[in-house]
């Protein structure tokens, strides 16, 4: 998914010097920023960072809490990023139920700055958590899904999905 990303940015032609001789080389004309929204998506981050190798990187803690109703029981309580200001944002989520836990992210992380554009990666989503973020997210930002389930269930899981990541990835938490 970074790979296909990679198509999107915007790119710089430049001359390299190498010991046979001078080649000419797109590269990037500034390198993104890609936050993980932890602890689900590490695994994704590591694999995003393999095509973006000189991005900076950023780290949103973000759960449900016990009494999960709204986006009033998102936790996230850690944030840690660079300025934000002029840069593309990849923000990494394996898994997009309701979208609030993204949307809570970005309202967080706009305190580090506003970006250009905010790119969001999700493995798989539901229908209602892209409705979300289609109509919350800012302008001019893109969704890049793997694939859509069906929908979500009474505790706002994605139906069939496939669990919890961060149990799935680390094991489960107490």
């Amino acid at each position: 998914m970074g790979y296909e990303v990679s198509k999107t940015l915007v790119y710089k032609n430049e001359d390299v010097q190498t010991p046979l001789g001078t080649a000419s080389v797109n590269l990037l004309k500034s390198q993104p920023v890609v936050i993980a929204v932890m602890r689900a998506a590490l695994p994704f981050f590591e694999g995003v960072l393999s095509v973006f190798d000189e991005a900076d990187s950023g780290f949103v803690g973000a759960y449900r809490a016990s009494d999960f109703q709204s986006s009033k029981s998102i936790n996230t309580d850690y944030i840690a990023s660079g300025k934000l200001t002029g840069k593309t944002v990849l923000l990494v989520d394996p898994m997009l139920a309701t979208g609030n836990s993204l949307l809570e992210a970005i309202a967080k992380l706009k305190d580090h700055g506003k970006p250009d554009k905010w790119i969001v990666l999700s493995v798989i989503a539901a229908p209602e958590g892209v409705k979300n973020l289609e109509e919350n997210l800012p302008e001019g930002s893109t969704l890049w899904c793997g694939a859509i389930d069906k929908g979500l269930n009474e505790k706002s899981y994605i139906v069939p999905g496939l669990g919890d990541a961060g149990d799935l990835a680390y094991g489960e938490k107490i």
